[in-house]
């Protein structure tokens, strides 16, 4: 991996998608944005999508990311929320394909292991330990704050581990 590297993170859901740009440089982290995008309740499920993956694309037009890390699918009981939140994955992950980022995943119960040292740590902690870590001056919305987790945890992965040019589970 080079020594200085953006890297746009993600934690995927229709009406909530939180993401955030990371840059590593000289061994420190830094966040350079993140933010929510918020769809209405009463936009449509496509309309949804859309603006999930044309923000998304405004973004790496913006601040050039050279990877993407994404949150991985999580156990849910319903099958509507699962095909729900995978249709959302699908919009975060072609547009990253389609700006031929390399794509990690990283499961939710690993993201708060490396983060908070538990993977059943609370939202709440998540959102502390990115404002701690990263030094920030505000407290990130609850799903921008799991992107960053996302970014940190990526981060923090044995460079070996990382294999970029496809989605690579991790």
């Amino acid at each position: 991996m080079s020594s200085d590297e953006i890297l746009l993170a993600v934690d995927p859901s229709l009406r909530g998608t939180g993401y955030a740009v990371l840059q590593r440089s000289a061994g420190k982290v830094r966040c350079l944005h993140f933010d929510v995008i918020k769809n209405a309740p009463k936009l449509s499920i496509p309309g949804c999508l859309l603006e999930i993956h044309t923000r998304l694309c405004d973004e790496m037009v913006r601040f050039q990311p050279t990877a993407m890390a994404v949150e991985s699918v999580i156990y849910v009981q319903s099958f509507q929320t699962a095909i729900t939140l995978g249709s959302a994955r699908g919009a975060v992950l072609l547009a990253g394909a389609k700006h031929g980022l390399a794509i990690y995943e990283y499961a939710p119960r690993r993201i708060k292991q490396a983060v908070v040292g538990r993977g059943a740590a609370q939202k709440t902690q998540v959102a502390f330990m990115v404002r701690t870590l990263l030094g920030l001056t505000v407290t990130p919305p609850p799903d921008a704050a799991d992107a960053i987790a996302v970014g940190l945890t990526h981060f923090q992965s044995p460079p070996s581990a990382l294999q970029g040019g496809h989605v690579q589970r991790l």
